[in-house]
This record gives structure tokens, C-alpha cells and sequence, in this order.
């Protein structure tokens, strides 16, 4: 079984950066693709952005040169980097684990970015 832990989400103006991480359990880690998923009221779950176990990087175009994903297989930790928030970006932000190998997906419990002045 793995547990995604997500954290560092909170309220920033617009305009402003966080940075969220999430800490995975299980020793899978570094073998899965890592992404971060958001949520807004009354809206689907989309796609934010992913890195996969050789490291390349993929997102959503919304946030593109915005965005940073990253991964410390060493810490079990993916990082999301965000930067000139925007109020659109108000949403709650899952963590993923993809494990190709047995096709088996996780999510962590989701946490809370609101851009808001």
C-alpha cells in the first residue's frame, strides 16, 4: 500500500508563488510516474502536471512556463513550483502515483491553493 501525504498549500495573493510538496510511502517511488492533479469547485479533476520515473516533465498548458514539477527519489518527495498565481489556479491540488508496472494509481488527500487578494 502507498500513502501520498501532500503539503504547502494555502492562500497567496495573485501573483505570488508556493511550492507544494508531496512524501510518498512504499518503495515504488522512484519506479512510478509522480503528477499533481487539481480540482476546482463544481469542476473536474485535471491533469496539472507529471514527471515520470526517467524524468520527463509534462503540463498543462495553463501553466506552462509557470509550473515547475521536480522529484527526489532519495526523499520519496515530487514538488510542484508555482509561480504568478493566478485566482483561476483556486483549486484543490492532488498528488498522484502511477506504478505502470502493476497499473495500479494512488492519491494523496488533496490540499488547498487559493489566490486571493
Amino acid at each position: 500500500q502507498v500513502e501520498l501525504v501532500e503539503s504547502g498549500g494555502g492562500l497567496v495573493q495573485p501573483g505570488g508563488s508556493l511550492r507544494l510538496s508531496c512524501a510518498a510511502s512504499g518503495r515504488i517511488f522512484s519506479m512510478s510516474t509522480m503528477g499533481w492533479y487539481r480540482q476546482a469547485p463544481g469542476k473536474e479533476r485535471d491533469m496539472v502536471a507529471r514527471i515520470i520515473s526517467a524524468g520527463g516533465k509534462y503540463y498543462a498548458d495553463s501553466v506552462k512556463g509557470r509550473f515547475t514539477i521536480s522529484r527526489d527519489n532519495a526523499k520519496n518527495t515530487v514538488y510542484l513550483e508555482m509561480h504568478s498565481l493566478r485566482p483561476e489556479d483556486t483549486a484543490v491540488y492532488y498528488c498522484n502515483l502511477y506504478f505502470p508496472y502493476a497499473g495500479r494509481t494512488y492519491w494523496g488527500q488533496g490540499t488547498q491553493v487559493t489566490v486571493s487578494s
